[in-house]
């Protein structure tokens, strides 16, 4: 095998406008297959990137069968990740799921054994661990140009469509769980532990978009030794994505710090000091699945892997029972026994072919 052969399994936008285009500069893997509950828009997706195979929902387990794919790609709401990505791996296919892995700890337990007994690798969809700046972050942090992190502070907002599904309850919508995951996951691997107490508000407004989930969530998470990180997510305000780290000897700040179309720029202050470092803007969903083909091909662990989306599933999960509750909430996880590091960066290049499908 010198391709790893994908099905996008779920044909909305964030295939539509990132997968597809970034698997097309992946030279290390081509998309094979659609599955899609909208037959004529996969049609149309599939003519134009030259994809083969498109398949419904009802032909799922059709397409696994068949000998179409090598691995799969889970951009399905939240509370399908756990179904179809235990289907796949069962049948002995590779998962590349959206964050958040599940809707629970439960789920990404179940999806974790799933892949291990099927001897399948099961990567949870952290783009950024493949990013250039993102890594150039941990890299100084590591090397001590800030000397130890102390604090971080993050803002991820943006204005959600009103018919976004990431706004319906039953599928696990919000704003943590869609941006914030993007901050708290930012914070474990700048501090390289794992919070021992979480806090949160949720607030909302008079909009109608924020019947189910709400529009903004303030949290506080507590890490081992006394560092604090807080960060703030929201659908409801203009887009804002950028993160800080203050050091007992310096201070790092990453702007944009999560979005995928455009650079990032690390801006790192030490006394008088002030060093900027511009970083090439990559196809961040095409760095991804070059690293994840890359460990199909090899063998070799993602180290984003099911225990990685765990983590943050059973944080967010935390911080909801603070919200809920009023009470900050324990958290008890394992250390992570790797972190992201330069050999995961990927550096592809960026494409303007995409189609976008209402």
């Amino acid at each position: 095998m010198d391709k790893v052969r994908y099905a996008v399994v779920g044909a909305g936008w964030i295939s539509q406008e990132a997968f597809l285009p970034g698997a097309s500069v992946a030279d290390n893997s081509v998309v094979t297959a659609i599955v899609s509950g909208s037959p004529d828009n996969a049609r149309r997706l599939a003519d134009f990137h030259g994809v083969e195979h498109v398949f419904g929902y009802d032909r799922y387990d059709e397409m696994l069968a068949a000998d179409v794919c090598d691995a799969v790609y889970i951009a399905l709401p939240n509370s399908m990740h756990a179904d179809y990505t235990i289907r796949a791996v069962k049948a002995g296919k590779h998962a590349l799921v959206e964050k958040p892995l599940a809707v629970s700890v439960d789920e990404c337990d179940a999806m974790i054994a799933a892949a291990k007994a099927a001897g399948v690798h099961l990567m949870t969809a952290y783009r950024l661990h493949c990013e250039p700046g993102t890594i150039a972050v941990l890299e100084a942090i590591r090397a001590g140009e800030i000397g130890t992190p102390r604090v971080f502070t993050s803002t991820f907002t943006m204005t959600a469509d009103p018919a976004n599904h990431r706004l319906l309850a039953e599928h696990w919508g919000g704003p943590l769980q869609d941006i914030g995951v993007y901050c708290l996951n930012a914070a474990r691997h700048v501090f390289a532990a794992e919070p021992v107490e979480v806090s949160a508000l949720t607030a909302r407004g008079e909009d109608a978009r924020f019947s189910e989930v709400e529009e903004t969530i303030g949290a506080t998470l507590r890490f081992p030794g006394g560092a604090l990180a807080q960060f703030t997510a929201s659908f409801g305000a203009v887009d804002v994505n950028s993160y800080r780290v203050v050091g007992t000897e310096g201070d790092i700040v990453l702007e944009p710090g999560y979005k995928f179309q455009v650079a990032t720029r690390m801006i790192v202050r030490k006394g008088d000091t002030v060093t900027i470092r511009e970083f090439p803007q990559i196809d961040q969903f095409g760095a991804q699945t070059v690293y994840f083909s890359d460990c199909i091909l090899s063998g070799t662990a993602p180290e984003p892997d099911g225990a990685e989306g765990l983590a943050d599933v059973a944080i967010m999960r935390a911080l909801e029972r603070s919200a809920a509750t009023g009470a900050p909430q324990p958290v008890d996880l394992p250390p992570r026994p790797t972190h992201p590091g330069p050999d995961m960066v990927r550096i592809t290049p960026t494409t303007h072919k995409r189609l976008l499908l209402s």
